[in-house]
């Protein structure tokens, strides 16, 4: 898909075609589409860096040209893990911008529908900043989401005595993982853009590149934050759900000693042999008694012991 945007009077507007100061966002290009692209000017080879999703983060520049790859997130969370990474590609030549990606961001429906008031799509370095600072929001909000999916899990982890909530857990710890990776793969080329200065034109811009390092460092101190929480809860919950386990097997051992009791008594007066009492004509009676009291006994002690 492609589509193209301009800032005009009262907001972002989408085009028919190409203008200078445009926008041009591309997602899961067509063959027909990146043949346009590269009529327009952006190299081949970059298209393919953007849309390859193991590509790491860069920066190229040349005369006519500035390319800038980040990684940003993307949720999947009906897959193993749920969070993932992908890249998204920043092709800056003449008085144009391209964005390409393979998926469909809720980043660039924020920055198409006007979140920024200063975005304009003709200040073409400002507007990537704007795409760094996004980016690094949608990191703090899926930290958040993955942070309310732990405590979840957490209440249910409580109780269980399965595998099955562990694993959720896991999935949690590869997508922080991918985040890790990804923002700090995204800080040393935020640094080496900052040390171009191809954004320090304006005053206002250096200020916003600022902002967007803190931000990208803050995602990276709660990604830390959270995987230490994480691995100690899958440390300390792997142990709930062995005692669990446990207090589980205690139960049942001690229902098993309390039902044999009777068995036993009832074994006893079950022999063809003489045994006492038992011409008397309250024979039953009483032994259904002594079975009565042992029993009561034996879940008495048990009880007692904490094995109920």
């Amino acid at each position: 898909m492609l589509a193209i945007y301009k800032t005009v009077e009262g907001g972002i507007k989408q085009l028919e075609s190409m203008e200078n100061g445009s926008w041009v966002k591309v997602v899961d290009p067509t063959p027909e589409e990146i043949q346009q692209l590269t009529q327009w000017g952006v190299e081949p080879e970059y298209i393919q860096y953007s849309l390859d999703l193991d590509e790491t983060p860069r920066m190229e520049r040349d005369e006519e040209y500035t390319f800038i790859l980040i990684r940003i997130p993307h949720a999947q969370l009906e897959s193993d893990p749920p969070y993932i990474t992908v890249p998204l590609g920043i092709f800056i030549r003449g008085n144009a911008v391209v964005t390409i990606c393979r998926y469909e961001k809720e980043l660039f429906n924020a920055l198409a529908n006007g979140k920024y008031r200063l975005l304009k799509t003709g200040k073409r370095y400002r507007f990537a900043l704007y795409i760094f600072l996004e980016v690094a929001m949608r990191y703090l909000a899926n930290l958040r989401e993955i942070n309310r999916a732990t405590e979840a899990l957490e209440d249910q982890l409580q109780k269980s005595t399965r595998n099955r909530e562990v694993l959720e857990l896991l999935k949690y710890q590869k997508s922080l993982t991918y985040f890790s990776t990804a923002l700090r793969s995204n800080e040393v080329m935020m640094e080496r853009v900052q040390r171009t200065q191809i954004f320090n034109y304006y005053e206002e811009d250096k200020d916003l590149l600022e902002d967007v390092l803190t931000e990208n460092q803050q995602a990276i101190q709660m990604t830390s934050i959270n995987t230490e929480i994480l691995l100690s809860m899958m440390d300390a919950f792997a142990s709930i759900i062995s005692n669990n386990l446990n207090a589980v097997m205690k139960a049942l051992a001690a229902i098993t000693i309390v039902i044999n009791v009777p068995t036993v008594v009832a074994s006893f007066y079950g022999m063809n042999v003489k045994l006492p009492g038992e011409d008397q004509p309250f024979a039953f009676l009483l032994v259904f008694g002594v079975s009565l009291i042992l029993t009561v006994s034996a879940t008495f002690i048990l009880y007692k012991r904490d094995w109920f």
